[in-house]
């Protein structure tokens, strides 16, 4: 995708916008309560017409806390959700998850220290094949985005630091092998939501749609027992250089009040639907499906 300049991103963005009203509704589907059940990252596994396999992250830290469940969505419910043993040394602090391009069962997670894994998962057998460390980047990031995105052949990286309050996100990119779990040189953008505006985590999740678009969520996070609030951002486009091109301004694209998502992924190339997670502390982790509605389709 080549890019005029900064000043059509708007445009590129806008055919994903989804009215705020139609994601406050309900629709939220419950994974688990209690603080060991939220959702930090998700990947679809496999999926119909009315089902959806997914794979979903757990931030958990401590030893006997789950860190990976497989769910299953029937017609957007929560029919099944089946705990999955991670083998050898435990991973703390998982906040990603990113299916690896062509490689049928085989994922990318990331945890907030940078600290990276990539496993096969066959039915609810998991598999760890290597581990990295992306780039060092600031001594204060906390990363809780990865997505990976194949542009004109080269497979890129895209991992984010949170940001808290007054200090922005930080959005990374590089070239990346997935054969040898390394990066070349990275680039990195400043980032920064206007809502939510208090206890505000600038990225929450980061996910790149098929025509290079980069969606960003963020976060208020006030405490374990919230409120909590969401929203869910085009942020601006992926170069064929893999840079970042940010829009002059972030389109926002949904709210989530009372909701904390740390999770979401595209269910389509278009990304004409998403399937979004939760992390909401005390109260649990939550997945919904949320629809486009495209205003070429009314």
């Amino acid at each position: 995708m080549k890019l005029a300049s900064l000043a059509i991103l708007p445009a590129l963005v806008f055919p994903l916008l989804l009215p705020s009203a139609a994601l406050a509704a309900d629709g939220w589907e419950s994974i688990g309560t209690g603080m060991t059940s939220g959702a930090s990252g998700i990947a679809v596994l496999d999926r119909d017409d009315d089902r959806i396999d997914a794979l979903v992250l757990r931030d958990n830290k401590k030893p006997g806390q789950n860190r990976v469940v497989r769910v299953r969505l029937d017609r957007g419910k929560v029919s099944k959700v089946d705990s999955i043993d991670w083998p050898g040394e435990l991973p703390v602090d998982l906040e990603a998850a990113e299916a690896v391009p062509g490689k049928t069962g085989e994922f990318i997670a990331l945890a907030s220290d940078g600290k990276g894994f990539h496993f096969k998962l066959k039915d609810r057998n998991l598999k760890v094949l290597g581990t990295f460390q992306v780039p060092k980047g600031d001594p204060e990031d906390n990363y809780e985005g990865f997505a990976l995105k194949k542009v004109n052949d080269r497979l890129f990286a895209v991992w984010a630091d949170r940001g808290q309050d007054t200090r922005p996100a930080t959005l990374y990119s590089a070239e990346f092998s997935v054969s040898k779990l390394s990066f070349k040189k990275p680039k990195s953008i400043p980032f920064r939501v206007p809502y939510p505006a208090a206890d505000v985590r600038h990225t929450s999740d980061v996910e790149i749609t098929a025509d290079d678009r980069v969606l960003v969520s963020a976060a208020s996070d006030p405490g374990d027992e919230g409120p909590f609030d969401s929203a869910v951002y085009a942020a601006g486009v992926l170069r064929a250089d893999g840079s970042i091109a940010l829009s002059p301004a972030p389109v926002r694209i949904g709210d989530f009040p009372g909701h904390k998502i740390e999770a979401m992924t595209c269910l389509s190339r278009s990304c004409g639907s998403l399937l979004y997670g939760t992390d909401d502390e005390a109260a649990g982790g939550r997945l919904r499906i949320a629809t486009r509605n495209d205003p070429e389709d009314q």
